[in-house]
């Protein structure tokens, strides 16, 4: 049996409004916090460990839990799991503002982004699922291009507004998310969008795996960087979370009311689109970290000014996006995704051999570049995912998708934010060593200074040769990000096919309901 609720006579252009303010704290919670890291890591004294785990766990609690909201958004309805998403991301998004100081303020900050998190998790595949719904399948490329570009402006905005934000106070840039919270839940209620849901039970086994999966192979990955490749305890928490995650695959196999339909990657375009969003997020996510970081630690800027840095991307990234969507409408997914791919990798590439130089103007025409590649191909990829599932899963659907993106984003920031400690700390040790500190005390002290990225909160006070060492280890980063771009378009170019995909799609992806049936989904 299936439910309806809402108009359908609905102003399309609302109910888009509505989505887009919904899920823009997510989106403007990703760069707002990395603008402001380097202030709330000196604020609270955490380590740099400490603040790289705040910001983690809310990507780590996303990509946990997506598959959560999807199944959630289409059983109950997708309209309600926004609006509770929303009210739960406001609420700890206000908790994580009153953080307080002391041994306390890493574990209580850790905690209530993971919330975040949970919140996002339960809103943003809802929030896609009306979209998608709500416009046909040729205009959804160019609506859902809408979607991802307006709220990746509004992400833009985050950097420049926390950076003033920062100056009364860096608890504002979680407090600023309650009245945009407000302005959604007015836009829902004016809108009415429909919402279609099946109600089916909840898959908690399945849910149980993969938490257990997620959480363990990216915790190991990101305490790589202190315990060392070394310890026995990294390569078991990787072993045990791949395994959980290769037990959950199985488990959903044989599981009548699965968390995810696993049969669905037998689609190929599905499959390969999930590849790529999967690489490609592991340098889109963390580049806001890196960059910031950045902008204050090598370039020594205020945050104020370091935010330009994630400002040029999205300009490349708006702009990119809409062009993209329209070629996803027009031609399909394949040229602007492996376009994109080839764009990103290339700005990255480039934008790696300018950092040393500690000027920003060399920088700003690649990290455009680098940014215009992402927006031409992150929506599309996940647009042509979606559209392989039926009205009935598109929640289940955004909600793989999201799983996949987060936990690529999850391991790129777990696996680079290990190479910049790890690099920034032998390029100080070499530097300590030429100096003429004796090598012992010279590896104490770098790794003194690795661990305590925020500084003394007076940019003047960063010797030169700390601030060329850290431009150094974001360089390499940057070329690891390059690297990632280009296989992601390698997996694109043999993976994906030519053309538009069919009307026909939308009546025959229909997911099964059942462990013995076999969906016929559209390549």
């Amino acid at each position: 049996m299936t439910h309806a609720a809402g108009a359908r006579g609905q102003s399309k252009s609302l109910v888009l409004t509505a989505m887009i303010f919904a899920v823009a704290m997510t989106f403007i919670d990703q760069t707002i916090v990395s603008i402001a890291a380097p202030t709330v890591q000196h604020d609270l004294g955490l380590s740099s460990s400490g603040m790289q785990w705040a910001i983690n766990a809310y990507l780590l609690a996303l990509a946990a839990l997506f598959a959560f909201g999807g199944r959630l958004g289409d059983t109950v309805g997708h309209r309600t799991m926004v609006v509770v998403g929303v009210i739960i991301f406001a609420v700890s998004s206000a908790l994580c503002g009153l953080t307080p100081r002391g041994g306390a303020a890493e574990a209580w900050l850790v905690t209530f982004r993971a919330v975040q998190g949970l919140g996002g998790a339960l809103m943003f595949p809802a929030a896609i699922a009306i979209v998608v719904a709500t416009f046909d399948l040729h205009s959804r490329g160019r609506a859902l291009a809408l979607f991802f570009g307006i709220a990746g402006g509004l992400t833009a905005i985050g950097p420049i507004a926390g950076g003033y934000l920062i100056q009364w106070t860096w608890r504002s840039i979680f407090w600023i998310n309650v009245p945009v919270a407000i302005i959604a839940l007015v836009l829902i209620a004016l809108s009415k969008p429909a919402s279609e849901h099946k109600p089916a039970p909840i898959d908690y086994r399945g849910l149980a795996l993969i938490v257990g999966g997620v959480g363990l192979s990216v915790f190991g990955f990101q305490q790589s960087a202190l315990w060392g490749w070394g310890n026995p305890a990294i390569e078991v928490c990787i072993a045990a979370g791949v395994a959980l995650l290769v037990v959950f695959y199985f488990v959903e196999l044989h599981t009548d009311a699965p968390l995810i339909q696993v049969r669905i990657f037998r689609n190929r375009t599905f499959l390969v689109e999930n590849i790529v969003l999967g690489i490609a997020m592991m340098a889109f996510i963390p580049v806001f970290f890196f960059a910031s970081t950045y902008g204050q630690i090598a370039l020594a800027e205020k945050a104020t000014t370091a935010s330009l840095l994630i400002l040029y991307f999205f300009l490349g990234f708006v702009v990119a996006a809409q062009i993209g969507g329209r070629m996803l409408d027009r031609i399909g997914a394949k040229r602007p995704v492996v376009l994109g791919c080839v764009l990103a990798a290339v700005g990255f590439f480039v934008w790696a051999g300018k950092v040393t130089g500690l000027s920003s103007g060399s920088q700003v025409i690649w990290i455009i570049v680098a940014g215009a590649g992402m927006g031409l191909m992150l929506g599309q990829a996940n647009t042509d995912a979606i559209n392989r599932a039926s009205r009935f899963s598109y929640g289940e659907a955004t909600g793989i998708t999201q799983t996949v993106r987060n936990y690529g984003a999850s391991l790129g920031f777990a696996i680079l934010g290990t190479v910049l400690i790890n690099e920034f700390r032998s390029y100080v040790t070499n530097s300590l060593v030429a100096q003429g500190v004796p090598g012992q005390a010279a590896a104490v002290q770098a790794a003194r200074i690795a661990q305590l990225q925020g500084g003394s909160g007076n940019i003047a006070s960063i010797p030169q040769f700390v601030r060329v060492d850290f431009a150094t280890a974001t360089r390499d980063v940057l070329y690891g990000m390059g690297i990632v771009m280009a296989v992601a378009a390698v997996v694109a170019i043999f993976g994906l096919r030519r053309g538009v995909q069919q009307d026909a799609a939308a009546e025959t992806a229909v997911a099964p309901t059942s462990a013995t049936s076999v969906p016929q989904l559209p390549e």
